[in-house]
C-alpha cells in the first residue's frame, strides 16, 4: 500500500469530522459559540454546558459508524 493511500485513510475520519461540525451540527454549533461569546470575559466551568452537550450528542450522532 502507498503511503498516500495509507494517510488519506488516517485522515478520513478527520475530514468527515469536519464536515459534520461546519454542515450537519451547524446550528448546535453556532449556539454553543454564542454561549460562549457572550460571556467570554466571565469564564466558568460549565456555563454553557447545555449548548456544548446538545452539540456533542450531536457529533456524536453524525460520527457513528454505520
Amino acid at each position: 500500500m502507498s503511503p498516500a493511500a495509507t494517510q488519506s485513510k488516517a485522515v478520513s475520519p478527520l475530514r468527515r469530522f469536519a464536515a459534520h461540525t461546519t454542515t450537519t451540527c451547524a446550528t448546535q454549533a453556532s449556539a454553543y459559540g454564542q454561549c460562549m461569546l457572550a460571556s467570554y470575559q466571565d469564564v466558568r466551568k460549565d456555563m454553557c454546558k447545555a449548548e456544548f452537550d446538545l452539540f456533542a450528542q450531536c457529533l456524536r450522532q453524525a460520527m457513528a459508524r454505520k
